[in-house]
């Protein structure tokens, strides 16, 4: 039975004073029934992977380059992330896709290099306010996580958790209903089942998009929907923690 699963995005948010604070709150309060990830900002992963010794909440980092090492100017390997007590790390986050112009090779890329370094890839999809209204959301899904499935093998792929959000919906106030979060959500699942039926039995497909704990329940009580990747509402350890803990 696939446990919730809870992660954190902190974007670019972060100062020593807020994280000592809010992983205080955080480890007091964490729920042992759920799994808790948190993604802070690279320059702070080291501070926090010390904060949290000891703890069942474990950390990632926002994003990676997919060479091991070299003359990359203010990027970050699989390698590092891990030397930083990272277990986790997020691939193709609609910002990355949107802003700084990530593609879907991009994101296999990434994806090849967290699994060889021994991360869990969070790998995120999710169709804009336009390709909704198009129609396009299925297929928009289907390509891109096509190219992540048809690029890594079943044993690959069973090291990943994937991660549905919908680009209308994040920082925006405005979040998929229960129904149309399942409806995606299954949809991913078959493409799942169709490479392999232990492998969309077994797999985390989370929900981001404006998830509050005053959602929350309600969003993860759906068949598919086995936990989120909250964004705002992880800077705030109450809210989070109600996430964490919709019960």
């Amino acid at each position: 039975m696939r446990r919730l699963l809870v992660a954190g995005n902190w974007k670019m948010n972060a100062s020593k004073v807020m994280l000592n604070e809010l992983l205080a709150g955080i480890t007091a309060n964490a729920p042992q029934q759920t799994d808790v990830v948190v993604f802070p900002p690279a320059p702070y992963l080291l501070m926090a992977a010390d904060k949290l010794q000891g703890s069942s909440v474990k950390i990632g980092g926002q994003n990676l380059n997919a060479n091991e090492s070299g003359a990359f100017t203010g990027e970050v390997s699989a390698n590092m992330l891990v030397d930083c007590g990272c277990d986790a790390v997020l691939v193709g986050h609609s910002e990355r896709r949107t802003l700084f112009a990530e593609t879907d090779t991009d994101v296999l890329a990434k994806t090849e290099a967290a699994l060889a370094a021994g991360l869990t890839p969070y790998v995120c999809i999710g169709e804009t306010l336009e390709e909704r209204e198009a129609n396009k959301t299925e297929a928009v899904i289907e390509q891109q996580i096509n190219a992540v499935l048809n690029g890594l093998t079943v044993q690959q792929l069973a090291k990943c958790v994937f991660a549905y959000e919908p680009v209308w919906a994040i920082g925006t106030g405005k979040t998929a209903s229960p129904e149309q979060a399942q409806q995606v959500h299954a949809f991913i699942r078959s493409l799942l089942a169709a490479k392999d039926e232990e492998l969309a039995l077994n797999s985390h497909v989370l929900y981001g998009g404006s998830v509050k704990a005053s959602n929350a329940k309600e969003l993860f009580a759906q068949q598919d929907i086995d936990g989120g990747l909250v964004g705002g509402a992880s800077l705030q350890a109450e809210e989070f923690l109600g996430i964490c803990n919709p019960a």
